[in-house]
């Protein structure tokens, strides 16, 4: 059975809370990633930032990228999916919580992220569209 650990991209870079969004945005760059886990001091999960985010709700909204931080832009709580949870529960988690990028746990461990596009590669077209169903309803 495939497992969270099979399809995730591993080596999931945080950006500490404290951090800028500037900077948040520039690690994206620099790794070619649509999102960022957001890591607080006690290096526990707190959020997830993607570059959508910091356009609407830095930018749209008027915040200056260099002072506003990136655990300000998380939101309330962070959905995750375990390494050694099936492909099943990864569609039901992404579907139930809307999210099209999860990161993968090992413990408290953040190990990597499962994207819909690592869905999309490593399980059937009828499951796939389901979940892709899902993520585009309102």
């Amino acid at each position: 059975m495939t497992k969270a650990r099979d399809i995730m991209t591993g080596g999931a870079q945080c950006i500490c809370a404290q951090e800028s969004v500037l900077n948040a945005a520039r690690k994206m760059k620099d790794l070619g990633a649509g999102a960022l886990p957001i890591c607080g001091t006690d290096n526990r999960l707190k959020g997830v930032l993607t570059d959508r985010d910091i356009v609407v709700k830095a930018l749209g909204a008027g915040r200056d990228p260099a002072t506003c931080q990136a655990g300000e832009l998380a939101q309330s709580e962070a959905v995750t999916i375990g390494a050694d949870d099936d492909a099943e529960e990864i569609l039901r988690t992404m579907t139930a919580h809307k999210v099209r990028r999860l990161p993968v746990v090992d413990g408290h461990d953040l190990v990597g992220m499962v994207a819909q596009a690592d869905v999309a590669r490593s399980l059937p077209d009828p499951k796939v569209g389901v979940l892709i169903e899902a993520l585009s309803s309102d």
